[in-house]
């Protein structure tokens, strides 16, 4: 029997699906926003990950009797001087995509050298509970912007995002390679590790 409730306090839902696998063998009945529908969002205005995941957890902890899990992440890439950063997910405009996204960073890195296409995916997760926060994780992983998109899985800047040491954009690996060497795939190992010891203590 289930005995605590999550909401992944995300709409994206690559993002949600991700997290949900990691968080399957926890004795947790997890939800998102998007079964939830909530009437009001996070404004995420947010200078840094932190400050966006630290609020979007609290905005939506008072609408919510559980835990609830938020993340912020983003790409930064070093020859753009850590750009898109915070704005990942709206890097190419209003109506921005994750093809548009991609799309930007490539003509803006259309002639840097292969050393200077130095990047990393960053991801701040933030678990919060009847007020206040109980967790804070974050954790980067180190890559480089490929020429070229390749692969099909994942989801945001993973056509992009060449892993040297597997010789693979994050496109390109299954899930559960990806998950392995991520940065959200070593913050979710560092939550469960967290949520499996929080869950079972006294008082909880």
């Amino acid at each position: 029997m289930l005995r605590y409730k999550l909401l992944l306090a995300t709409t994206n839902q690559g993002k949600a699906k991700e997290i949900k696998s990691f968080l399957e063998e926890l004795s947790l009945e997890i939800f998102t926003l998007q079964e939830l529908n909530p009437k009001k969002t996070f404004p995420e205005h947010g200078k840094t990950f932190e400050e966006n995941a630290r609020g979007k957890s609290l905005f939506h902890m008072e609408r919510w009797e559980g835990l609830t899990l938020a993340e912020d992440s983003g790409l930064e890439i070093e020859h753009l001087k850590g750009a898109p950063g915070v704005i990942s997910a709206r890097f190419s405009g209003p109506q921005a995509t994750d093809a548009k996204n991609n799309q930007k960073v490539l003509e803006l890195m259309k002639s840097v050298p292969s050393e200077q296409r130095k990047a990393r995916f960053v991801s701040c997760m933030i678990l919060a509970q009847k007020g206040k926060i109980i967790k804070e994780i974050k954790e980067s992983c180190e890559g480089l912007i490929a020429l070229k998109k390749r692969g099909s899985s994942g989801f945001g800047y993973d056509p992009i995002f060449y892993y040297p040491s597997l010789g693979k954009t994050f496109a390109e690996l299954l899930p559960e390679e990806k998950n392995r060497v991520s940065h959200r795939g070593r913050a979710l190992k560092k939550l469960k590790e967290f949520l499996l010891e929080y869950l079972n203590s006294p008082g909880s």
